[in-house]
């Protein structure tokens, strides 16, 4: 019988694909490096290098406002696709969605924070 961290590995895997998807899919290009950590009661993804090449002309000439800005509204327009994707893939409730954007460097951070699952709340300590 497979344990939770391979049912983890798995689900970080879909997660990371989905993520990478819904970004082409609604931005035009995906993350060049995606990286997803599954927690107890949390999913992080970490996406690096998904700056679309007018956003690094904007960045280039200091307008880093403006590609922060809309950066964050595609979070928000997003977000029910973010967490509609994470619940169907966990199977559990997302009780928060935050989202994040570096310029430099170019990393993002997608966090769903989680309803208790069968199991109850996470023990304190637990990752």
């Amino acid at each position: 019988m497979e344990g939770d961290d391979g049912r983890n590995r798995r689900s970080a895997q879909t997660i990371s694909n989905a993520i990478t998807k819904l970004q082409r899919e609604h931005y035009g290009r995906g993350p060049d490096n995606v990286r997803t950590v599954v927690g107890y009661d949390h999913i992080i993804c970490f996406l690096e290098n998904t700056f679309i090449p007018v956003e690094r002309t904007l960045i280039d000439a200091g307008e880093n406002d403006a590609v922060r800005e809309t950066r964050l509204a595609f979070q928000r327009a997003m977000a029910s696709r973010f967490t509609d994707m994470i619940e169907r893939i966990t199977g559990r409730k997302v009780r928060a969605f935050l989202s994040q954007v570096s310029l430099t460097p170019d990393i993002s951070v997608e966090v769903f924070v989680l309803e208790a699952g069968a199991a109850g709340a996470a023990p304190e300590g637990v990752a």
